[in-house]
């Protein structure tokens, strides 16, 4: 809809400013906030100030053909693409799951018309898989395998089914999982809007989540909560222990949750190891990939996930991401083996995409 000249998403009636500009006609330069997530914010600018100019779309972010030649500018060989303005809406039409449902396949849709699902083995836009009713996901999950998909995109948060929200990690859910297992495609968990405003609006009161409006105490209450407590049902609810063979990839996520999270399942464990069928942190780091931020302290995280459990990503072209994307390999622990490194840097990932070496 049209504010004020200039174009806005509405939702079942409701105005959503959770992206300002949703038609990324400009936007701000890639890598414009390095600097800020290196050194922080001394000065205290605004997050205006710290986009810098922007810049007009540039026209090979709009096609998988038009990006395939700038992917070789950058050095990469290959990329998974993640639908951003997906991220809004689950939870918007969480009241209404058929709803949800039938709008995120036409998201579908449009990903494989304009994309595709693997282009050219080097590109792999990752569909979105809603989990309310459980028959329409495998539904969903086999549309998307027929079309050769590499890897799927489920947000971090409870499911909204027809009798309320419902953790992932429950036995209802399993016919969907032994699907996913079965196929072994990679399980893309990218940051999102995971319903966890509803955690500031009890102490501000109502308001919808905005990245792009700083708010230090939303900031701090929501910080690594979605992703934690996903993990944390997947674990405790058996769904790892269940599916071994689950592979789970968190994407823009960081890594600074991953060290709280083992401790806490170290710690429930020696007190109540009769709820687990086998050690949590064991399950945990058999069945999940994590994808730090360059700025993370990547040396604990290599002690406690390994090599080979990491993966490289910079959140290009954003601001919040690396402007150099094969950059990230400067901040790698100068203790890593060049194989280890390798793995970082792409192999893991090759691997879980099932892409030959």
């Amino acid at each position: 809809m049209q504010v004020n000249g200039r174009t806005k998403i509405a939702i079942n009636g409701k105005l959503s400013e959770y992206i300002p500009n949703p038609t990324f006609e400009v936007v701000a330069p890639p890598g414009a906030q390095e600097e800020f997530y290196r050194s922080g914010n001394p000065d205290g600018k605004s997050l205006r100030e710290i986009f810098g100019t922007p810049i007009p779309c540039p026209e090979w972010a709009r096609t998988a053909e038009a990006r395939l030649p700038h992917l070789d500018e950058l050095g990469l060989d290959g990329a998974l693409m993640f639908p951003t303005l997906a991220s809004l809406i689950e939870e918007r039409m969480r009241d209404d799951p058929d709803l949800t449902h039938a709008v995120i396949h036409s998201l579908n849709e449009w990903i494989h018309d304009e994309w595709t699902f693997d282009y050219q083995n080097r590109i792999f836009a990752t569909p979105i898989i809603t989990l309310p009713i459980v028959e329409k996901a495998i539904a969903e999950l086999e549309w998307c395998l027929d079309r050769g998909v590499r890897c799927i995109l489920i947000r971090p948060a409870p499911a909204w089914g027809l009798r309320g929200p419902r953790s992932p990690g429950l036995p209802e859910f399993d016919p969907f999982w032994a699907r996913v297992q079965e196929a072994g495609v990679l399980v893309g968990m990218h940051s999102s809007d995971s319903g966890y405003a509803n955690l500031v609006s009890i102490w501000e009161g109502p308001t919808e989540f905005l990245p792009f409006q700083p708010n230090p105490f939303r900031s701090l209450v929501m910080a690594n909560r979605a992703i934690t407590d996903m993990m944390n049902a997947m674990v405790c609810h058996g769904a790892f222990s269940r599916f071994p063979d689950l592979r789970i990839a968190t994407i823009e996520n960081g890594g600074t949750w991953v060290r709280p999270l083992v401790d806490g399942l170290e710690s429930i464990y020696k007190k109540m190891p009769q709820e687990f069928g086998e050690h949590p942190v064991e399950a945990f780091r058999r069945n999940v990939y994590v994808n730090p931020f360059w700025e993370d302290a990547l040396e604990g995280l290599v002690d406690i996930m390994g090599p080979e459990r990491l993966l490289f990503g910079s959140d290009y072209p954003h601001p919040e991401g690396l402007g150099n994307p094969v950059s990230f390999v400067d901040d790698l622990p100068e203790s890593l083996s060049p194989k280890d490194t390798a793995r970082i840097m792409g192999g893991n990932l090759r691997e879980l995409l099932h892409l030959e070496s």
